[in-house]
């Protein structure tokens, strides 16, 4: 594995390809582009926090799935954010010609 430099990673920011919540096999919604990664991925930890709380409330919780929806959602979201962050990091260079 190559190793990357710190600094050229703190400058990456997202790609804004990755689409979520699809209705009628349209998505509804995408990652927004250009937001530095460390703050997406800050942004993605926070949301799967709150996705985890919720799932041990809807293990309690009963005659309700409101709090199974709102974690699926929520992770949907951090997925999101994720792929979007694995989409930079993993794009090849660009070729040059000599």
């Amino acid at each position: 594995m190559a190793k990357t430099d710190p600094s050229a990673i703190s400058e990456l920011k997202t790609a804004g390809f990755t689409p979520f919540l699809y209705l009628s096999d349209q998505p509804l919604f995408h990652v927004c582009r250009d937001v530095p990664i460390a703050d997406a991925l800050a942004q993605a930890s926070d949301l799967l926090y709150l996705a985890k709380s919720l799932t041990v409330d809807a293990a309690y919780a009963q005659h309700s799935d409101r709090h199974a929806w709102a974690a699926h959602y929520l992770t949907t979201l951090s997925k999101a954010v994720v792929d979007d962050v694995v989409k930079v990091l993993t794009r090849r260079p660009a070729k040059t010609s000599k």
